[in-house]
């Protein structure tokens, strides 16, 4: 048995075919910016990165009830590049335990990650951001 062939003209084919790529935009855009987050890096280079790391980290330690003794210390780490910043931060609470920070930003992705380590304990882990940048997020 033969099936009827459905006959359509030139004019309502264009419109359909316009219609069916606009959804299929409109779905490609969305699903985009839910992957990707809609995200910005917050520090688009490593000397950003680098100078804003002791400040935010400190803000931050300072909303967990952490005190710093002095202000953290930072420096890059080997091996970043321009595509995936890398930043460590160390310094001492003001009850004398060990703080690590490790900040992180890659181009690629356009995230930023994280962690604060106090006496070897995670007070945050792979955060997306610090102090004042999560409350500019947040707006």
């Amino acid at each position: 048995m033969k099936m009827p062939r459905l006959k359509i003209g030139r004019k309502p084919a264009l419109i359909l075919g316009s219609a069916a790529l606009l959804v299929i935009a409109a779905v490609g855009g969305g699903a985009f910016l839910l992957l990707s987050g809609g995200e910005e890096l917050h520090y688009k280079t490593q000397a950003a990165l680098r100078k804003a790391l002791p400040v935010t980290a400190a803000a931050e330690l300072h909303q967990h009830g952490v005190r710093l003794g002095a202000p953290l210390r930072c420096a890059d780490l080997p091996g970043w590049t321009k595509k995936k910043m890398r930043v460590s931060c160390t310094g001492m609470t003001s009850d004398e335990k060990p703080v690590e920070v490790i900040g992180s930003g890659e181009q690629e992705t356009r995230r930023n990650y994280y962690t604060i380590l106090v006496d070897g304990r995670p007070v945050v882990e792979n955060a997306s951001c610090l102090g004042a940048d999560c409350r500019k997020q947040e707006g």
